[in-house]
């Protein structure tokens, strides 16, 4: 397991905590996360997605096994799964509620899980397995989860700075606007 230190997420904490909490989802319309039907919104949502890219995969098979017809039919299906995964994400995470601040946390925090907690708990049951290839590969994606995750946080943090400087240039704007329109008056 690689000893990897997390990065922390600052500006976009209190983002997540209104995000997961259920009055947030409550009023949204959108499953209380601590619900039974949000658990089977996650458990439908992973469903679907795995389908389509297990299909993707399949197709790629179908393909390279020159099955051009078959590929085909595996594409179309998981084209259908990803419509079906998004309907589950419109109701988990409904779309007019979100902002570039939510998704960016949200997408920070699910890597920083998959770099400090998933992977590393998959790492270990390989390894008392004694599966060299899983234990590899484990540590590569907790490695590129936690890139991933650092990504997302600088966006967040640019993303934040260039909304407060175009929040000034937009006051600066009006103030300079309505001086002008003072001055027609």
């Amino acid at each position: 397991m690689t000893n990897n230190q997390a990065p922390q997420l600052t500006d976009s904490e209190a983002t997540l905590a209104e995000l997961t909490s259920a009055d947030a989802t409550a009023k949204s319309g959108a499953a209380p996360a601590d619900t039974k039907t949000a658990a089977n919104l996650m458990a439908a949502f992973g469903g679907e997605s795995m389908a389509n890219r297990k299909y993707l995969y399949f197709a790629k098979i179908a393909r390279k096994l020159g099955n051009e017809e078959v590929a085909k039919l595996f594409e179309e299906t998981a084209n259908h799964e990803t419509a079906h995964a998004f309907a589950h994400l419109e109701l988990i995470y409904p779309s007019a509620e979100m902002t570039v601040e939510k998704v960016l946390a949200l997408a920070a925090e699910g890597e920083m899980y998959e770099s400090v907690t998933m992977y590393p708990n998959f790492e270990r049951e390989a390894v008392e397995e004694g599966n060299a290839a899983a234990v590899a590969e484990f540590q590569e994606q907790a490695k590129e989860s936690l890139e991933h995750a650092g990504i997302f946080q600088k966006a967040a943090k640019r993303f934040g700075a260039l909304k407060r400087v175009e929040a000034f240039h937009a006051a600066r704007y009006q103030a300079a606007l309505d001086k002008l329109t003072a001055a027609k008056v």
